[in-house]
């Protein structure tokens, strides 16, 4: 078996490609820049290497738009409010549309 040339590189079609910057600027929320090659000349990043809890190895909470405060909201609502069994919603359900009919009658 006779060995490929391995100088032959494969070609590229021309102008279909985006431009690369191989020095694009990075810039995160906490102020830290860095560079790297990017199709993008500048980059904002909201979490980056030097503030990432599992690269740090700090657990903090990042709390978008009150998320966590949301879920916990939902969960005591959740664990506020009434569960009715099958029979208990039919009779309710039974019982609104009498006193609907009642409504009607009079009319």
């Amino acid at each position: 078996m006779a060995k490929k040339d391995a100088t032959i590189l494969p070609v590229m079609k021309k102008e279909i490609h985006p431009e690369y910057f191989p020095n694009a600027k990075v810039t995160c929320a906490c102020g830290n820049i860095f560079h790297v090659g990017s199709t993008k000349k500048e980059i904002q990043v909201e979490i980056c290497y030097a503030c990432h809890p599992f690269y740090t190895g700090k657990e903090n909470l990042i709390d978008t738009a009150g998320r966590v405060e949301k879920f916990k909201a939902r969960r005591e609502k959740a664990a506020k409010a009434v569960t009715r069994s099958k029979t208990e919603k039919r009779a309710v359900k039974a019982a609104k549309k009498t006193k609907k009919e009642t409504k009607k009658t009079k009319k």
